[in-house]
């Protein structure tokens, strides 16, 4: 590993440990010839997720859209950041978890609204109204009694 101060390629890790609900590894890291210390993540590298879209084309996994999707359902909404990410590292894992490489952008969707369902209310409507594309109020009330009951 590289130092991010002085750039020499001989450093030490100093304590490891794995992150909380991740895949990942924190490794504290030390510098030979400078003496710095620097932290790195570790994330185990999987098989990459092709989305399977609505018109059937293909797309390559991006988690950056699902956080955008989220963050606006839950905007202005009493939901901690950190449960939201936490929520779709669960998602994800279910979807790697899977096997295969593919999955369809619907399965995606409705996990996401499970997890949503569970943190607020509010935020999983917003949600489940962009992404089920209601028509009309009748739609929308229609999940609405759904939570509801």
């Amino acid at each position: 590993m590289k130092c991010p101060y002085c750039g020499s390629e001989e450093t030490r890790v100093t304590d490891s440990r794995p992150v909380e609900e991740s895949n990942s590894i924190r490794r504290r890291r030390q510098c030979d010839s400078c003496g710095k210390r620097f932290t790195t993540y570790e994330k185990i590298e999987t098989i990459p997720l092709v989305v399977i879209k609505k018109d059937h084309t293909r797309q390559q996994y991006d988690r950056a859209k699902i956080e955008a999707g989220v963050m606006r359902a839950c905007y202005k909404r009493p939901i901690p950041v950190d449960e939201i990410k936490k929520m779709i590292d669960r998602v994800e894992t279910e979807l790697y978890n899977q096997g295969g490489g593919e999955v369809k952008s619907a399965e995606i969707g409705e996990k996401i609204m499970d997890g949503l369902k569970e943190l607020d209310p509010v935020a999983y409507v917003r949600f489940a109204s962009v992404y089920r594309e209601f028509k009309d109020v009748g739609t929308f009330m229609d999940e609405l009694k759904k939570i509801i009951n």
